[in-house]
């Protein structure tokens, strides 16, 4: 499984950081797009995404920095001239943001879109590489997070098993990884259940919208491998402009990171106030000793078969 950030800036975009926008691929060419900030077509245009192998786009608020991309983005594939459906999940108020601007700028689509609302779907069985999760979070308008989590886990034989038994390798040993029993040429019944091994656990990756209570992610991340937040403010400044903002300082996030032992916790979202990102690395790493990473635009991560997260070097 890998993401990249396609945006890491809160509210406005900066010479460094476009508003939010992430891609996320767990199989070998498609993908999906979790927030579509303005600009977030021009971003994919320095990846090795395409719109064309887009399965879905999940929208986490309505709010302008994680939707206003969206109509272009739309169009420029139509403009590709994609046919496949393509999935957008998101609140209600997303879809009717998609249907004002088609009507009001007359964009025919030649693909199909399909709607689902996420404030009424709490699983999501859309995508064949993806099970999809749903958690409410707290912010000025209704606001979720995306657990992500693979559905299929490579099967493993136990070859050294299969030795001291005497089962020689061969095109019986690939109908049991497949699950199937076989028969050896003496007629001794071998079954495939005998010989695979324990499974992994699948990987599971949570993206959160904006959230001013981490606490309320705590059952999803006390499972998951990586979790994706935003850290606005550190908390000097987010006491200065007080709770209206409904947003997390790193503080907050780090703490709910340590409390579940979450292994690997990406901080994103950032104030356009920080051009550098010292003091909210600092806060963080005083409250979480696992694995810190701060997104920066058009940074990418591979999360291992272990669970580990580690930067694409590109």
């Amino acid at each position: 499984m890998e993401f990249q950030f396609l945006g890491t800036s809160a509210g406005t975009p900066t010479r460094a950081r476009n508003v939010t926008g992430l891609a996320l691929r767990a199989g070998a060419r498609a993908w999906v797009l979790v927030d579509c900030g303005e600009g977030t077509q021009h971003r994919i245009l320095r990846t090795g995404y395409s719109l064309m192998s887009l399965q879905a786009i999940f929208i986490t608020h309505i709010h302008g920095d994680h939707c206003y991309g969206l109509p272009g983005l739309l169009a420029s594939a139509g403009l590709l001239n994609r046919t496949a459906p393509l999935l957008i999940v998101g609140p209600p108020s997303v879809r009717r943001f998609v249907d004002a601007v088609r009507e009001t700028t007359e964009l025919a689509l030649p693909y199909p879109i399909d709607f689902i609302d996420v404030e009424t779907a709490m699983e999501i069985d859309a995508l064949p590489d993806l099970a999809v999760r749903t958690t409410e979070l707290s912010h000025r308008v209704p606001t979720f997070a995306y657990s992500f989590t693979e559905k299929q886990i490579e099967r493993r034989l136990d070859t050294d098993k299969l030795r001291r038994d005497g089962i020689p390798s061969g095109p019986g040993w690939g109908q049991l990884q497949a699950g199937t029993d076989i028969e050896l040429p003496d007629g001794t019944p071998v079954r495939s259940a005998d010989y695979i091994q324990q499974p992994r656990k699948p990987r599971k990756i949570v993206v959160a919208g904006d959230n001013d209570t981490p606490a309320l992610l705590a059952q999803e991340a006390s499972s998951a491998d990586v979790l994706v937040h935003e850290a606005t403010y550190t908390e000097a400044i987010l006491d200065k402009v007080g709770p209206a903002p409904m947003h997390s300082s790193a503080r907050m996030v780090a703490a709910l990171a340590r409390e579940v032992s979450l292994p690997n916790l990406v901080l994103t979202h950032f104030s356009p106030r920080y051009h550098e990102l010292g003091e909210i690395e600092q806060e963080a790493r005083a409250a979480y000793g696992g694995r810190l990473f701060l997104a920066r635009d058009l940074d990418r991560y591979a999360l291992d078969r272990q669970g580990e997260l580690a930067p694409v070097m590109t």
